[in-house]
């Protein structure tokens, strides 16, 4: 069976999946263009591609003998599902427990990291115009006593929420499916969405992404937020309208902001670029080692099982 990776993927997953399939393998970080991708995919029967590659109709297309898609990440919004099921085609996720508390801790380090001005102050530094300790010098905020608010209480907004406690923060909530039993476990506060938006000090927003989400975070809800509040988002980048964001940093209607996502990614909106309070994260979210490496092995998992006859255990569609 003949399977295109379309990334560089850790070292232990590659030999394991080379044992079961005859490889065509991209050993890059360096993404493929969409028609290197078309190319490379004639012949193969099963595709391993990271979520940044955008599996649309015309690469289905041009696998004309595809029959697996396996996304190495928990999401799977890049990859034309519907069309894959059209065509009889599996595709599968890849989640993993070490994934949610990966971003949980991503996001909490973006939230220290913007209201402590930590990006900014190692500027400063750098500059040499750090002049010794002064009353006055370089003030942030801390997180006690705070009221931390979370859009989307899944795994990860769960794992968040416990780390925001050891911080002895107010955590505040909303979420499609309301979770009383850890409402009660953990002491959060339940409260539809633009009740959260006005009463957070900070917004982190953990939502699983799709088309009617596409600028839940827009010009509107920027102005209900306090001008005092930090957004963070360590979800998915169309979420959040950016040029409606970058407006509202420069015009001081929020304090700050930490995205390590972004709606035309890898681009970046110019106007967030030049902008000191905001930080600018490469979506790190579960870029650790432990997490990375346990996705691989469920998207190693699938793919074997799917050569093997099997009905792989993460398939989506």
């Amino acid at each position: 069976m003949k399977l295109l990776i379309t990334s560089n993927i850790p070292e232990d997953i590659y030999k394991d999946l080379d044992k079961n399939f005859d490889i065509k393998y991209h050993d890059s970080n360096v993404p493929l263009t969409k028609e290197e991708i078309m190319e490379m995919i004639k012949g193969q029967d099963a595709l391993l591609c990271p979520l940044s590659d955008k599996i649309d109709k015309d690469i289905i297309d041009a696998g004309n003998s595809l029959k697996i898609i396996a996304n190495y990440g928990a999401g799977f919004d890049n990859i034309d599902i519907d069309y894959a099921r059209e065509k009889g085609i599996v595709v599968t996720n890849a989640p993993a427990p070490a994934s949610a508390v990966s971003t949980a801790e991503l996001a909490f380090g973006l939230m220290l990291a913007v209201a402590r001005k930590i990006v900014s102050g190692d500027k400063v530094t750098r500059a040499g115009e750090f002049y010794g300790w002064r009353p006055t010098f370089y003030l942030g905020s801390q997180l006690k006593g705070k009221t931390l608010g979370i859009i989307g209480l899944g795994n990860i907004g769960k794992n968040l929420a416990k780390r925001a406690q050891a911080f002895e923060m107010k955590v505040i909530y909303y979420s499609r499916t309301r979770k009383e039993d850890f409402e009660k476990e953990f002491g959060l506060e339940y409260m539809e969405k633009d009740d959260v938006i006005k009463s957070s000090d900070f917004l982190s927003l953990h939502t699983a992404y799709v088309p009617e989400l596409h600028h839940m975070i827009s010009k509107k809800e920027l102005e209900m937020m306090k001008k005092s509040a930090i957004l963070i988002n360590a979800s998915r980048g169309p979420i959040v309208d950016e040029e409606a964001l970058a407006d509202a940093l420069i015009e001081n209607k929020i304090t700050g902001a930490a995205l390590d996502v972004y709606e035309d990614e890898p681009r970046v909106n110019k106007k967030l670029v030049d902008l000191d309070n905001v930080i600018l994260a490469p979506h790190l979210g579960n870029a650790t080692f432990e997490a990375r490496l346990e996705m691989g092995e469920n998207a190693r998992d699938n793919l074997i099982d799917f050569k093997d006859g099997k009905s792989p255990k993460n398939k989506v569609n």
